[in-house]
Formats: C-alpha cells, structure tokens, sequence
C-alpha cells in the first residue's frame, strides 16, 4: 500500500471513475493519505462522486508519473469519524477554506479490496493488493 501512496503524491492528480447509472464517470482527484494503515481519499459530500460512490462503491483510480501508470480497482468506504477528517485537511491545508473535519461535507473514504496494478511500455506489470 505504501508504493501505491507514493505512486499517487508523486503524480499530485490522478483520476477516479465512478459509475452514475448505466454511464461511467471520470474526473480528478488530489487527496491522497494514509491513516490507521489504510489508503484514504477525500470528497465533499455535496458533490456528485460522493452520491455515485454511496449507490456504487466499487471506483478504479488511474495516474501516470515518470512514464508508468497505476491503475487501483477498488471499494470505498465512508469513514465519518473526525479523526481521518482531520488528518486529511492537516495533509491538505489549502481544504480548510472549503471543508471542516466536523462539517456535514467533508468526506473521506478508505479503499479495500484493492487491486493496484502499475505498469509501463518497458517493465512487466506489477500488482499489488490490499
């Protein structure tokens, strides 16, 4: 999980698909942290992703950095607890301005059953699970 965290900071943006009925949705993410020794992202709860995450949890993550690319099948999983809140805006200052740990928006969601995979046009595919 750490290399797949690594993977995520050092590309900054990585993208997140989600499914809104029969269509799929893509758009881009900055968030990125462990805690409690899982891998967690953040939304606001106000937002599209959040409502097609609740009625679909299973999301797949791409990014690419230095010529490789990661791609992480997953499940989200809401954590409400203020203390992952917090630690995501303590990792993410610039959020203060939109989002409060004990606000009814901020979101954070843990991945499990992950699957990520990282692959390039030079290397074998590597996957790792967790």
């Amino acid at each position: 999980m750490q290399e797949v965290y690594e993977f995520l900071k050092k590309c900054g943006t990585y993208f997140i698909a989600t499914m809104d009925g029969d269509q799929p949705r893509v758009r881009p993410f900055g968030t990125v942290e462990i805690f409690e020794n899982k891998l967690y992202i953040q939304t606001g709860k106000v937002k599209n992703v959040s409502k097609q995450i609740k009625a679909n949890p299973k999301i797949e993550i791409c990014a690419l950095a230095d010529g490789k690319w990661i791609r992480i099948e997953a499940v989200a999983v809401e954590d409400d607890r203020i203390e992952p809140k917090q630690h995501m805006l303590d990792a993410y200052p610039q959020l203060k301005s939109m989002y409060a740990a004990d606000d009814d928006n901020t979101q954070v969601l843990y991945l499990t059953n992950a699957t990520a995979t990282i692959a390039s046009f030079t290397e074998p595919p590597r996957v790792i699970k967790f």
